[in-house]
C-alpha cells in the first residue's frame, strides 16, 4: 500500500511538472520558481533515474528469492522413437511442480534482499537531494547575478557620466588629464565587471537548462520563491545522511548473504517436487519389456539435501564475507567523511559569516558617506575661507562617491551568496535537505523547528537620486 501511495504521488508531480512546463513554453520569458525547477531537475536527473532502475532491481531481486517457496508450475512433451530396449520415457505430454520447503540459508537471502531494497530506496533519496541541492544553489546564485547586472548598469551609467564631466573639466582646464584617464579606468572596469556577469549569468542558465531540460532563455528566478535559508548549525539535531544509511544498509544486506552462503554447507535443505507423464507405447515398444505400462503416471515427495562435503560453496562463503567486509569498510568511510564535511562546513561557515557582517557594514558606510557628500553638495556655498562655510564637493566626488556606494553592495551580495551557498550545504551534511525541499514546495512564514535564524537574500536598492549641481 505504501508503495502505491508512492507511485501515485510520483504521477500527480509529473502531471504538474508537464503542465508548468506547458505553461512556460506559452510564457518563454515568464519567471520560474525554485521548486518547479528542482521538480523538472530530480524528475530529468540521470542519477535519479539509475537509483529508480536500481529500486526496480532490488524489488526484482527480492522477490526472486522469496519465490523459491511458492511452487512452480511447467509443462512439456519428450516424444521420441527408440528401438531395442527402451533408453526413456514414452511421454507424449509431462508437468512439473517444485519449491523450496525448508532452507535456512534462504531466510538470510531474503533479508538481505530486503535490505537491498532499503539501501535502493536511499539511494533514490539521496540523488533527489543532491539534484535539489545542485539546482537550488545555480539558481540562487543566478538570481543574485541578475541583482549584481541591475547594480553594474547603474555603476556603468555613473561612471559614464563621471568620464563625460571629466572630459569637460579638463578641456576646460580645470582639472588634469590624468583625471580623465582614472574616470575612463573606472568605466572600462565597470564594463569588464558587466561581460563578466553577463558570461556568468549566461553559464548558470544553460546549467540550468540542462538539468531542467527547459530553454536557457526561459530560466528567469523568481526572488520570492527562494525561502529564508536557516542558519544552521552542528549543535543542530543530526540525522544521517540518506548516503550514509545507505552505505550501512548495503553492508547490512552484504553481511546476511554471506551469512547465507555460510549455512548452505552446514545445513541441510528440503524441497518439493511433484511430476505428472501421460505415457504413450506407439512409438516404442515399452509393453514389451514391462508388462504394467499405464499412460497415467504421477510421483511427488520431498528432497532432502544433506552437505558434507562442498568446497564450492565453502568458496563462496569466503567470497561473499569479504564482500561484506568491505562494504562495512566503506560505510564507515563514508560516515567519517561526512563528520569531516561538517567540521569543514562549521568552520567555514563562521568565516563567511564574519566576511557578510563585515561587507554589510562596509555597504551602510558607503552609504552614509553618500549621504554626506551630497548634503555637502546642497550645502557647499562660499569661499572655503570663509569661517563657517561648507567645502564644496565637485561633480565627479559625487559620481564617485555613488560608484564606491554600489560597489559595496556588489560586495555585499558576494558575501551573501557564499553565506547562502554553505548553509545549503551544512543543511544537506545535516540531514535535513528534504525539510528544506519542504519549505520549497510549501513556504512558510514561519520557520520550522529545525531552523534557527533565518537569511534572507537581499534585494538590490536604488542608488539616491543624483544632485543636480552644477558642474
Amino acid at each position: 500500500m505504501e508503495r502505491r501511495d508512492v507511485r501515485r504521488e510520483e504521477n500527480r508531480r509529473m502531471f504538474w511538472t508537464a503542465l508548468a512546463m506547458v505553461l512556460m513554453a506559452a510564457t518563454a520569458r515568464a519567471q520560474v520558481s525554485l521548486a518547479t525547477l528542482v521538480d523538472l531537475a530530480q524528475q530529468k536527473s540521470t542519477s535519479v533515474r539509475l537509483a529508480q532502475a536500481d529500486i526496480q532491481k532490488a524489488d526484482a531481486s527480492l522477490a526472486q528469492v522469496f519465490n523459491a517457496y511458492i511452487p512452480n508450475f511447467s509443462i512439456g512433451s519428450t516424444v521420441g522413437y527408440s528401438y531395442g530396449f527402451p533408453t526413456g520415457q514414452p511421454s507424449v505430454g509431462n508437468a512439473t511442480m517444485q519449491s523450496l520447503v525448508l532452507s535456512f540459508s534462504q531466510r538470510q537471502y531474503i533479508k538481505a534482499g530486503r535490505a537491498a531494497q532499503v539501501a535502493a530506496n536511499l539511494r533514490l533519496k539521496d540523488a533527489r537531494e543532491e539534484v535539489a541541492l545542485e539546482v537550488s544553489a545555480a539558481y540562487i546564485e543566478l538570481d543574485t547575478v541578475k541583482q549584481e547586472l541591475d547594480a553594474v548598469a547603474q555603476q556603468e551609467s555613473l561612471a559614464a557620466r563621471m568620464v563625460e564631466i571629466e572630459t569637460q573639466r579638463t578641456g576646460a582646464g580645470v582639472d588634469p588629464s590624468s583625471d580623465l584617464l582614472q574616470a575612463q579606468l573606472t568605466a572600462a572596469q565597470t564594463r569588464l565587471k558587466r561581460f563578466r556577469l553577463e558570461a556568468r549569468s549566461a553559464t548558470l542558465a544553460r546549467q540550468l537548462s540542462t538539468l531542467t531540460g527547459l530553454p536557457a532563455d526561459s530560466v528567469v528566478p523568481q526572488h520570492a520563491s527562494i525561502p529564508e535559508i536557516p542558519a544552521i548549525t552542528v549543535d543542530e539535531s543530526h540525522k544521517v545522511l540518506p548516503s550514509v544509511e545507505a552505505s550501512q544498509k548495503l553492508a547490512q544486506s552484504k553481511q546476511l548473504e554471506a551469512r547465507g552462503d555460510d549455512l548452505a554447507w552446514r545445513r541441510p535443505q528440503i524441497a518439493f517436487g511433484a511430476i505428472y507423464n501421460y505415457d504413450s507405447n506407439k512409438l516404442n515398444n515399452y509393453s514389451t519389456f514391462y508388462k504394467n505400462f499405464t499412460p497415467n503416471n504421477l510421483s511427488f515427495g520431498l528432497q532432502i539435501t544433506v552437505p558434507f562435503f562442498d568446497f564450492s560453496l565453502r568458496a563462496k562463503a569466503r567470497a561473499t564475507a569479504a564482500e561484506a567486509l568491505r562494504a562495512t569498510v566503506e560505510a564507515e568511510e563514508a560516515q567519517n567523511q561526512d563528520d569531516i564535511n561538517i567540521t569543514t562546513l562549521s568552520g567555514s561557515l563562521r568565516e563567511l559569516n564574519a566576511q557578510a557582517e563585515i561587507a554589510d557594514l562596509q555597504q551602510k558606510i558607503a552609504g552614509q558617506q553618500l549621504k554626506s557628500v551630497l548634503a555637502q553638495m546642497e550645502l557647499g556655498s562660499g569661499s572655503p575661507s570663509e569661517a563657517g562655510a561648507a567645502q564644496k564637493v565637485s561633480p565627479q566626488t559625487e559620481q564617485q562617491a555613488r560608484i564606491d556606494e554600489r560597489q559595496k553592495f556588489l560586495d555585499s551580495l558576494d558575501a551573501s551568496l557564499d553565506l547562502s551557498k554553505a548553509r545549503l550545504n551544512l543543511i544537506r551534511a545535516l540531514g535535513h535537505m528534504q525539510d528544506w525541499l519542504d519549505e520549497l514546495r510549501t513556504p512558510s512564514p514561519v520557520p520550522g523547528p529545525w531552523s534557527l535564524v533565518p537569511c534572507p537574500l537581499p534585494l538590490a536598492p536604488g542608488p539616491p537620486a543624483p544632485s543636480k549641481s552644477p558642474e
